[in-house]
């Protein structure tokens, strides 16, 4: 499997696929089950796990929360019907609006 960023589009669909057609076992299916709420408080917890780890945390623990955090962002934007190609779109955007 891909180590790019291209991964990501990957890994969203296949969250998609398993919001839409869920698995037994499977944790993305069990985060859409109790909603965007759970899915939101997932992404915020996520989010305090990597600061603390940016601040005083070895680089592998960095990577395995930002890991962490990206995959509960997927899921409650998908959840939220945001496809992860906008969101790449919307950075494009400001990346060129200010190197112009």
């Amino acid at each position: 499997m891909s180590t790019t960023l291209g991964f990501l589009d990957h890994l969203y669909k296949v969250v998609l696929d398993r919001i839409k057609n869920p698995r037994p076992g499977s944790y993305t299916a069990t985060i859409a089950k109790q909603g965007l709420p759970f899915a939101v408080k997932k992404v915020l917890e996520e989010s305090g796990e990597l600061g603390i780890e940016l601040l005083v945390g070895s680089r592998q623990r960095v990577v395995e929360e930002a890991a962490d955090l990206l995959y509960h962002l997927l899921v409650a934007l998908a959840l939220k019907g945001v496809d992860v190609k906008d969101v790449a779109k919307e950075l494009v955007k400001r990346h060129e609006s200010r190197t112009r």
